[in-house]
């Protein structure tokens, strides 16, 4: 590839769960809203990812009839997913560390994001942490899904410069919205809909696993930026989905 600068991108924005780190999440919620009485299905799953805590365990409880509070909710949610760890550690999926070290050899900035407090990124990140850009993490719980605060309150950047990469059909949908750059990495988890609710918000890079995010969809995806075309076709690929 060419060693040429690239023309827009300067910021590549990394979820931590379910990019960065195996997703232990979903199958916590698939877990809950199954024993608790519920059906999990694709329009509940785009309604609990990606959202505030206190958003999620409101959902959460009118899905399955609970009359438990929020924060009985979230109680309830972070004690089967510290059950869950135990037998499925948190951990860097295949493919974490070349891509941060393709992002950077590029000339991007990195920054990660997630739902959860700084120690988490920290604990799991451990030394490859010192790869981001200050302040390395921003949890965006109390501001989700955080696009907007991210490239204009913390970096002060337009929209067509920031690269998000994320596991949440909902957050892409936001992306569009906004018209921002974006490539998605849905969870392959087996009862879970993110690729398929990804394809119907138009997304048009989807990748399986992080070693397709190479230099060339990079480069792609930041001429898409300069162009303007981020998202071009984005209401037909819906509707196809839709209609499939």
């Amino acid at each position: 590839m060419t060693n040429a600068p690239l023309r827009t991108l300067r910021l590549a924005a990394v979820n931590i769960d379910g990019v960065l780190l195996n997703d232990t999440f979903s199958p916590v919620l698939h877990q809950l809203v199954t024993e608790w009485g519920g059906t999990y299905t694709a329009e509940l799953e785009q309604r609990l990812l990606s959202q505030t805590q206190a958003r999620a365990a409101r959902v959460l409880a009118e899905a399955t009839g609970s009359t438990a509070t929020e924060q009985e909710v979230t109680q309830a949610y972070f004690a089967a997913r510290e059950r869950y760890v135990r037998t499925h550690p948190v951990r860097l999926l295949d493919g974490a560390v070349p891509l941060l070290e393709r992002l950077r050899s590029l000339g991007l900035e990195l920054i990660c994001y997630g739902g959860l407090e700084a120690g988490h990124f920290r604990r799991h990140l451990g030394p490859e942490a010192s790869r981001f850009t200050a302040p390395g993490y921003i949890c965006t719980n109390d501001f989700r899904p955080g696009i907007r605060e991210i490239v204009e309150d913390f970096f002060a950047l337009r929209r067509d410069q920031v690269l998000f990469i994320d596991d949440a059909a909902s957050f892409a949908a936001r992306a569009r919205a906004l018209d921002i750059p974006f490539i998605g990495h849905p969870s392959a988890y087996e009862h879970g809909f993110q690729p398929r609710l990804m394809r119907a918000a138009g997304v048009r890079h989807v990748v399986g696993s992080l070693d397709e995010i190479d230099e060339a969809l990079v480069r792609k995806v930041d001429q898409e930026a300069a162009d303007g075309t981020v998202w071009r076709d984005a209401g037909r690929a819906a509707a196809e989905e839709v209609g499939a």
